[in-house]
């Protein structure tokens, strides 16, 4: 297959070619914000089930001490099993951030949670070299070209199937980061990619559950593996990416990709600047996010008391619908995947981030008797508006008689038209980081990163990431 025509040999090319100072200064300062708030949530999904069950799981295996699992109780581990924890805490919450698209026939959800695989692959590998924070963000931003370009190009058939394409395709941009710091070329590329589709896994059925961040910390393991296994001579098949047996056919039902979205088109522009990435407001699944600002707005500019809600609807379209399952939460992981939730928080909080997605709250009698007033409609205007924005319109009918609407905007709060200032990144870096950091790390980690180019040695940041005695509890 001629190399204008490989999607596998593109890839390679681009890698080969990366550097940071080829890098625009748009995409380091955008990198950095990902970064903050890929560390923030993964130190707070630390202290979740999800993530604690695989530290302890990761605790089992080897004496190899390379790469740290973060968390109120530290571990060191080998690279892999420190990216498996890493990882799976990262996206724990589901309030890792969001890849955008550029079209309206790419629906939202097969596009990724492009920054957890990147950053937990990079870290790990990176602590066991003594990386700088120049060659940490190259590596980095690579890996998160690669996986957003490879998740733009391949049929919408793979996420509408069942595909998870965070934990599928995520496993591209790790492996992506982890072969760039461990200096891959060539022929070790190539094998690197087809080991890491053949590595590649996660599907929709367990949304819901500890197994979607699951996805997501064995696609930074598995990357991880692949670029090591590539580089101790370790082959794989030609053309890995590409049809007839590659991973863009198998793995969208013989769909296959749009070759115009991936061949010429790496860093040409970089995803990460246009169309850009969303970093998310709520910890929950970031289709409902634009109808939860909504019902906030409603429920403030009006001044609405749960009390007086006799019903609600959330009219949307089947992108929406279809991966938010739930009709009623009855814990904290469905509650991230059901709007009749998402709305009921708002209403009676006004507010919905760490303190409401809990299980206590979810399962409490006003919640659930709220949630029960809630009706899902399947809007055919919306629906015809195509799937590559995230539209909605929340209806409160109210016991004195009135009815309230409130379109969502499609500008939604933490996307590239309404991002997130410093001051917005900082807080919501504060709330998830001090739940294992004091806050004098908090703001070591945060001031750290912001000038993470100049940084010696990436080790001085892990330092950082680890409890200390001044966390709270």
């Amino acid at each position: 297959m001629p190399d204008t025509a490989s999607a596998t040999k593109s890839v390679v090319r681009f890698v080969e070619a990366a550097r940071f100072e080829n890098f625009p200064d748009e995409a380091l300062a955008i990198a950095k914000h990902c970064i903050i708030d890929g560390l923030g949530v993964m130190l707070a999904g630390s202290t979740q089930a999800a993530g604690e069950i695989v530290r302890d799981f990761a605790n089992d295996f080897g004496s190899k001490q390379e790469a740290t699992a973060f968390g109120r109780s530290p571990l060191k581990t080998s690279m892999s099993q420190a990216a498996l924890v890493n990882g799976t805490s990262g996206h724990a919450l589901d309030w890792d951030d969001t890849q955008l698209t550029t079209s309206a026939d790419r629906i939202f959800g097969l596009l990724t949670h492009p920054t957890i695989p990147p950053l937990m692959a990079a870290l790990a590998v990176g602590e066991r070299a003594g990386i700088s924070g120049r060659e940490f963000l190259e590596a980095f931003l690579t890996g998160f070209e690669v996986e957003c370009k490879i998740a733009e190009a391949i049929s919408p058939s793979h996420y509408k199937q069942g595909f998870h394409s965070s934990g599928t395709i995520g496993t591209f941009g790790a492996a992506v980061a982890a072969a760039k710091l461990l200096g891959l070329h060539g022929e070790q590329l190539e094998h690197m990619l087809a080991i890491a589709a053949s590595s590649a896994s996660g599907i929709r059925v367990n949304f819901g559950s500890m197994t979607k961040p699951l996805h997501v910390g064995r696609a930074a393991q598995n990357g991880i593996v692949a670029a090591e296994l590539a580089a101790r001579g370790f082959t794989g098949g030609a053309d890995g990416l590409d049809p007839p047996w590659g991973f863009f056919q198998s793995f969208s039902h013989g769909d296959g990709f749009d070759a115009d979205r991936i061949i010429g088109k790496l860093g040409n522009p970089h995803t990460i600047v246009w169309p850009g990435v969303s970093i998310k407001p709520y910890p929950c699944g970031v289709l409902g996010h634009p109808t939860m600002d909504a019902m906030r707005r409603l429920v403030i500019d009006n001044d609405v008391d749960a009390a007086d809600i006799v019903a609600i609807r959330v009219r949307a379209g089947s992108n929406i619908l279809n991966p938010l399952r739930y009709p009623i939460a009855n814990n904290e992981l469905e509650a991230k995947f059901c709007p009749a939730f998402m709305v009921s928080a708002i209403a009676l909080r006004r507010k919905a981030g760490i303190h409401e997605f809990n299980d206590e709250f979810v399962r409490s009698e006003p919640v659930q008797a709220l949630m029960r007033k809630v009706e899902r409609v399947l809007d055919p205007e919306i629906e015809a508006l195509g799937w590559e924005k995230i539209r909605s319109t929340v209806e409160v009918d109210l016991a004195d008689g009135r009815k309230l609407v409130q379109a969502a905007d499609e500008r939604y709060r933490g996307g590239p038209d309404l991002p997130f200032s410093r001051e917005d990144l900082h807080e919501k870096f504060s709330d998830c980081a001090t739940l294992v950091l004091s806050a004098e790390r908090v703001e070591q980690v945060f001031s750290t990163v912001e000038s993470l180019e100049t940084l010696k040695d990436i080790r001085e940041l892990v330092s950082l990431l680890q409890a200390d005695a001044g966390a709270a509890e």
